[in-house]
């Protein structure tokens, strides 16, 4: 599962392949329907460009946040395999968030990581961006995917995507949560940067594309009736007294770091 997620992320076709499908949730959106990164944003900047050399000034003052609470926190944030995952956002929204407890919630979390981390297909493919670890030779958070992430164009990021997609979603689900939530969602992906996998360009890009899929998911009624339904789901949730169960105390210390 592991490898079709990843490669899901760094926009590789083979997501609409067989056994992908198999291993990864199906998403609410179409290949048609789908946004397009190659459309919809500018060009990944140019090595010598004003903007690649911001970059470059903050990925090496982000090096020092490595073996850090942060730098625990970017390698949770990089793990976008379920049911794990699905807790990420469980201290920003207060409850726990699993499959049997908020069916509905988990339900919009693992569609939504298909579409979100598909759209930045199109321009990983086209610009091919080297990543940061690729030009400062320093570690990165999750050795073990730095081959596959060697092969993949960094710009825009996929992580990003989705994580913004899922803040956008859940400050729909919990309202009042909202600035917890989008906080969560930013550091979601900032968490890429301090990995030292992308720049921040990549991240931004990849929040271009986050919100690009959330708009046309509002025009899908799946995904609408899946809204609706996780937004009972959670009220109940709050009801019963459903408490994240993860360690929020060291996320909000780790979030403090950056």
């Amino acid at each position: 599962m592991k490898y079709f997620i990843l490669l899901l992320l760094m926009g590789s076709s083979l997501l609409y392949a067989k056994e992908a499908h198999e291993r990864v949730l199906k998403g609410y959106l179409d290949r048609e329907s789908k946004p397009s990164s190659l459309k919809l944003l500018a060009p990944a900047p140019s090595p010598d460009s004003v903007q690649a050399l911001s970059d470059k000034e903050l990925s090496e003052k982000l090096l020092k946040l490595q073996n850090t609470l942060r730098w625990e926190m970017a390698i949770d944030d990089a793990y976008v395999y379920f049911p794990k995952a699905a807790g990420t956002f469980s201290c920003a929204l207060g409850i726990a968030i699993n499959k049997e407890q908020t069916p509905f919630i988990y339900r919009v979390l693992s569609r939504t990581l298909t579409d979100a981390g598909y759209s930045t297909e199109e321009a990983k493919k086209a610009y091919k961006r080297q990543r940061p670890f690729m030009q400062n030779h320093k570690p990165i958070c999750t050795p073990e995917d730095e081959k596959a992430l060697r092969a993949d164009g960094s710009y825009p990021s996929g992580h990003t995507a989705l994580g913004w997609a899922w803040g956008l979603i859940l400050t729909e689900i919990a309202p009042k949560h909202a600035n917890t939530i989008l906080r969560r969602a930013k550091a979601y992906g900032e968490s890429r940067m301090v990995c030292n996998v992308h720049w921040k360009s990549d991240v931004e890009a990849g929040r271009t594309m986050g919100s690009s899929v959330v708009a046309v998911l509002h025009t899908k009624k799946e995904f609408l009736s899946d809204l609706a339904s996780a937004k009972i789901e959670y009220k109940k949730a709050v009801k019963k007294g459903l408490k994240p169960q993860r360690d929020c105390k060291k996320e909000s210390q780790a979030l403090k770091l950056f």
